[in-house]
């Protein structure tokens, strides 16, 4: 029998809790609201995609042709080490923790997280340190030695512009910020569950967030060793990674790549969990294998850190090292792979609704599942070998962070829209974005497989003119041009859907978990009452009690009954 329970009341006001719309912008810079600072993680992911974007089209421009002369090789360098550390620092981990600083307390029938203040402090410290990264544009020239700034390129004898110095800097910041929202989330999430909500109830999205903030925790102090390392090398004279004075240009290697490749399932075990809500929610089916999609989350987040050496199969580790990492690259694949049959499972048999934020999570299946066996390659050592620093590895990347992290982010953005504006966007605006986006992406990248095949290297700023280099270039920056004109698209329908859009309902898609019990958009205080949880489907329960996932059994619960 499902019963109501009453949430307590804060002991304490909140800080900043009394703050009213009348103050505005200051309203915005003094909150330590979970929602307005979530909000805040996503105009700046928006920002700095447009900034990361431009950069990108200025690199497609000077690659159009062969021989271009529009970018100088100093210029180019600098656009593509910016591009690269924008769109992996300030666009797809502030995205992954804004969306998980709105929705999580929500999730969980929290008003706040733990520690309100320390979440406004790691967003602002996270902001201010893109910012100080840019500045070094300003302050005599932006880093130029890739958005990884292998040694010995990044010591002051082969870039003695200040660039560097403010990439460590800025990323440090950044760092500290990422750090500290991912132990607020571990905190929020252990302590602040509504007292019913079990490990076993807990929404897919929760659990992903959940198992990321200790990737987090455990990835990240081994880019901030390195960074702090690389200044001191750079103004002190230290001898970390400077070879000319013994120190070891590996050892900076290793210690990048100990948080590089799992900073990869940090940006998309975030965006699983949005996909797991988002294919249950559009098929009208419970996620099929529940507890597959966790464990198979969790096994994802240990065998993270046994696979950092593939990155390094060309600098002669030896057979031994090289077999070890090739064959727990392969592994991770896995449990990878389960969770793409879990969604095709969830989707098999339900009655879809092919809305926007649908349409992504289904690409990303297409998309991510390409990044997903072109990486497979790259765990067999000879291939790695042969198409290591081409620009196979650019179109990998891409379709592992474009067609994975950011196609299942914008599939959460269109589900989650109406509850965080209270407006209801253009499905028509949707559609025409996500074709137009989709068939870009694929255009621009795709094509980058071919041109690493036949042996374009990546990191150059311009080409001679052999055969299929003329073609394929240009057709990969036609097809960004293509992506950036939908994303003219996406920004008219924000601002449509904002001026003109219908108002939103509490649960316009008919959800399943608490964050479709408030109001659109929520108000400053998120629940007064819940009802009890016995399923990872509450709202659903509560709203369908004669179909709810209460009366079933375990087996039926979870997606794990042999129907044979």
């Amino acid at each position: 029998m499902i019963t109501d329970v009453q949430l307590p009341e804060p002991k304490t006001p909140l800080p900043g809790a009394t703050v009213n719309s009348d103050q505005g912008l200051l309203m915005w810079i003094s909150s330590v609201d979970h929602k307005q600072i979530g909000i805040m993680y996503m105009i700046m992911t928006l920002f700095y995609l447009f900034v990361g974007g431009l950069l990108a089209l200025l690199m497609r421009v000077q690659l159009m042709m062969p021989e271009n002369t529009f970018l100088a090789p100093d210029s180019y360098n600098q656009l593509f080490t910016m591009h690269g550390t924008t769109m992996i620092f300030f666009v797809l981990t502030p995205a992954i923790l804004g969306m998980a600083v709105y929705m999580v307390p929500l999730q969980i029938g929290a008003n706040e997280m733990a520690f309100p203040r320390l979440n406004a402090f790691a967003f602002w410290i996270s902001f201010f340190g893109g910012l100080l990264l840019y500045f070094s544009f300003l302050a005599g020239g932006a880093p130029d030695a890739g958005w990884f700034s292998y040694a010995p390129l990044n010591q002051t004898q082969y870039s003695a512009s200040p660039g560097i110095d403010y990439y460590c800097i800025g990323l440090l910041l950044s760092g500290i910020g990422t750090v500290s929202t991912a132990a607020n989330l571990a905190v929020t999430i252990i302590t602040l569950r509504t007292p019913s909500m079990k490990y076993k109830y807990l929404p897919v999205f929760v659990w992903m967030v959940f198992i990321n903030a200790f990737l987090i925790l455990a990835a990240f102090p081994s880019l901030n060793a390195a960074l702090a390392m690389l200044l001191i090398d750079r103004q002190l004279d230290g001898h970390f990674f400077n070879t000319d004075a013994g120190g070891s240009a590996l050892l900076w290697q290793h210690l990048f790549w100990l948080f590089g490749h799992p900073e990869v399932y940090i940006v998309v075990l975030p965006p699983f969990g949005v996909l797991s809500e988002v294919f249950q929610v559009y098929s009208r089916k419970p996620i099929f294998g529940y507890p597959f999609v966790v464990g198979s989350g969790i096994a994802i987040s240990l065998l993270a850190f046994g696979v950092w050496v593939h990155h390094m199969f060309a600098t002669g580790m030896g057979n031994t090292v090289n077999s070890f990492f090739a064959v727990s690259s392969m592994l991770i694949g896995i449990p990878t792979g389960v969770k793409i049959f879990n969604w095709l499972g969830t989707m098999y048999g339900g009655s879809i609704r092919f809305t926007t934020g649908m349409l992504f999570a289904t690409a990303f299946l297409v998309e991510f599942t390409i990044g997903g066996l072109s990486g497979i390659s790259f765990a067999i050592v000879p291939i790695d070998w042969q198409l290591t620093d081409t620009y196979y590895v650019v179109a990998h990347l891409h379709y592992v962070f474009l067609g994975g992290s950011l196609f299942g982010l914008f599939a959460g953005f269109f589900y989650w829209f109406p509850k965080i504006s209270g407006r209801m966007y253009s499905e028509t605006l949707g559609k025409w974005f996500f074709w137009l986006f989709m068939i870009g992406f694929n255009m621009t990248f795709f094509m980058q497989h071919i041109l690493g095949i036949i042996g374009m290297p990546r990191r150059v700023y311009t080409y001679p003119n052999l055969a299929g280099y003329s073609l394929l270039n240009l057709i990969s920056s036609l097809g960004a041009f293509l992506m950036g004109g939908s994303m003219l698209i996406f920004l008219y329908l924000l601002y449509d859907a904002i001026k003109r859009g219908k108002r939103a309902g509490d649960n316009p898609w008919d959800g399943y978990t608490f964050e479709w019990l408030t109001s659109s958009p929520p108000a400053l205080k998120n629940f007064t009452i819940l009802p009890p949880v016995y399923s990872f489907r509450p709202v659903h329960d509560l709203n369908h009690p004669e179909i709810g996932d209460y009366q079933k059994s375990d087996e039926e619960k979870y997606g794990t009954k042999d129907t044979d």
